[in-house]
């Protein structure tokens, strides 16, 4: 089995086209024809079904397919680890981060990481813990920072707990204060406010809504499905109340009332996640050590 065939293998199942194919590895469309066919002789199955006009995957296919992006993920990793230079002059590091942690914890740490490291570069990758955790399996990341506990766990990563953030309730400063008042909020106070979700699969959604049934109600909605940013917005303009981690609403500037939490509160641990089988870039170990000293 060769490196060039899992190429073309791979770029044949995402375009489901063999001449698209091979023009986006750009090389002759019979030549590969003939390395597939080479590739399923080696592997003694068929990998595609192949009707006029119609490319499909078969089940050896569909099998092969994660193998193989992330051998290709794997050795485009180890051409950057080799090409990196001695003192960190090149390189790149592909780090996942909710986007909470993109707007709150990020900032600063990848501030002070690219002015110590100008030459490289920073490839940020937003989404929810679970679709993280798939992207570092299939090698499409270096880093991620992730939600603990995971939503699926996994002995292919290791995770190192990073920090425990409290959660706080951000609402309008022309709206009546959530909780009558009282300088902070029980959980049991929710029940009467129309909160501002956000989408499904979003980690803080399943904390808020599990903490309401956990109080013995349903959390009542006034919209629903955003990212922070939209969520922040719709909060801002009067139409709910949102729990959004503390230091999210700490940056957040004007126009959001905080109000904390009545103990015991609620909390999110934070990790950093990397695959177990494959070390990290130098580059992406270097902001690793820096991510844990912050």
């Amino acid at each position: 089995m060769q490196f060039q065939q899992l190429q073309y293998f791979v770029a044949v199942a995402e375009t489901r086209h063999f001449t698209r194919a091979a023009e986006l590895v750009h090389v002759a469309q019979p030549s590969l024809s003939q390395q597939i066919r080479a590739l399923e002789r080696e592997l003694g199955a068929d990998l595609f079904q192949r009707a006029r006009g119609n490319i499909t995957l078969t089940d050896a296919g569909e099998a092969l397919l994660p193998l193989a992006r992330r051998i290709l993920a794997d050795t485009e990793t180890a051409r950057y680890e080799v090409q990196e230079l001695a003192q960190l002059r090149s390189g790149r590091v592909r780090l996942g981060a909710t986007p909470s942690l993109c707007t709150g914890l990020l900032p600063d740490v990848l501030r002070a990481f690219h002015d110590r490291y100008p030459g490289i570069r920073l490839l940020i990758e937003e989404g929810g813990s679970h679709d993280l955790v798939r992207q570092l399996a299939r090698g499409a990341l270096d880093l991620a920072l992730v939600v603990l506990p995971l939503p699926t766990p996994s002995p292919a990563l290791t995770t190192v707990e990073l920090l425990r953030e409290d959660l706080v309730v951000v609402s309008s400063p022309e709206a009546p204060k959530p909780g009558d008042g009282r300088r902070t909020v029980r959980i049991a106070d929710l029940e009467g406010e129309r909160l501002v979700m956000f989408r499904h699969g979003y980690d803080l959604r399943e904390l808020t809504v599990a903490a309401c049934r956990a109080e013995g109600f349903e959390p009542g909605f006034a919209v629903e499905g955003g990212e922070m940013d939209a969520v922040l917005g719709f909060v801002r303009a009067g139409l709910g109340v949102a729990v959004v981690p503390r230091m999210v609403a700490a940056r957040s500037g004007r126009g959001l009332r905080v109000t904390p939490l009545a103990r015991p509160g609620l909390y999110r641990t934070i990790a950093l996640a990397h695959r177990s089988d494959v070390a990290p870039p130098r580059a992406a170990r270097e902001l690793q050590r820096m991510l844990l000293e912050r």
